[in-house]
C-alpha cells in the first residue's frame, strides 16, 4: 500500500467550471484531498483552497485524493442541503473516464459487486457478498492502446462508495493504471497518475429548475 506522504500540488489558482449565486463547481487536480485530512501537514484540500476565496462554501461529496474532475460545493446551508438530497436520491448524473490494464471482454455492461471497508486494512475497500453494501458502476470502452495494452473506458457509477470504481475494475481484472491502493507496482508504474477523472456532471438546479449539464475533459 502506498505510504508515501502527502503532498498536495501547486495551488495555481482555482479551476472553476460554474458558479452563482447558491453553487460552485471545481475541476479538482489530481492529487489534491477533497477536504483537509487527519493529521499535521494535510490542511491543504481543494475545500480549504475553495473557502479561502469564498468563505461560504461547504462541502457536499468528495473524489478520492487521486482522482480529478468535477466537484460541487454549496454556498448556503440550504442549498448543501437541497444538493445532498440529489446525490441521495441518485439525481446527480455522474461519468468519469479511466484508463485499464487490459482489454476488456465486453464493449460495455455492468460490475454488480457489494463493497465495505476492509478495516484491518483501511483505507482499502473490498468485495464482500455477505455484508456489502450494494454497488453499481455502468461501462462502455471507448478505445484501446495495443501498445500499452491498455483501454480507456467511460463509467457511470450507479452508487457512490468509497473507491468504487477502483475497487469495481480490479475486481474486473482491470486495474486502473496508477493505482497506488489496487494496482500492482508494475501497473502503477505505467502512469504518473491515477488514471481516473470525473469529466462530466449533470442535475437540475435546485433553485431554477433547469438542467446544469457540465463537462471537463481528463487531462490524459
Amino acid at each position: 500500500m502506498n505510504s508515501r506522504p502527502y503532498v498536495a500540488p501547486p495551488d495555481n489558482g482555482l479551476d472553476i467550471r460554474h458558479i452563482d449565486d447558491s453553487l460552485i463547481v471545481v475541476n479538482k487536480p489530481s492529487g489534491l484531498l477533497s477536504v483537509p485530512g487527519r493529521g499535521a501537514g494535510k490542511d491543504d484540500s481543494l475545500t480549504s483552497r475553495v473557502q479561502a476565496v469564498y468563505p461560504e462554501a461547504l462541502t457536499v461529496h468528495r473524489l478520492d485524493m487521486e482522482t480529478s474532475g468535477l466537484m460541487v460545493l454549496a454556498r448556503s446551508k440550504e442549498m448543501h442541503r437541497l444538493l445532498s438530497i440529489l446525490f441521495q436520491n441518485r439525481q446527480m448524473e455522474k461519468r468519469y473516464v479511466a484508463v485499464v490494464d487490459g482489454v476488456l471482454e465486453n464493449s460495455c455492461g455492468e460490475i454488480d459487486l457489494p463493497l465495505i471497508t476492509d478495516w484491518p486494512n483501511r483505507p482499502l475497500q473490498k468485495v464482500d457478498f455477505e455484508i456489502g453494501k450494494p454497488s453499481l458502476t455502468r461501462y462502455c470502452v471507448l478505445t484501446h492502446d495495443a501498445a500499452s495494452n491498455s483501454t480507456r473506458v467511460e463509467l457511470k457509477p450507479e452508487t457512490g462508495r468509497s473507491h468504487q470504481l477502483r475497487v469495481h475494475l480490479m475486481s474486473l481484472g482491470h486495474p486502473i493504471l496508477g493505482d497506488s491502493l489496487y494496482a500492482s507496482p508494475v501497473l502503477q508504474a505505467k502512469a504518473p497518475r491515477l488514471m481516473l477523472h470525473a469529466d462530466f456532471l449533470a442535475f437540475i438546479h435546485p433553485l431554477n429548475g433547469e438542467r446544469l449539464a457540465l463537462s471537463c475533459p481528463a487531462p490524459f
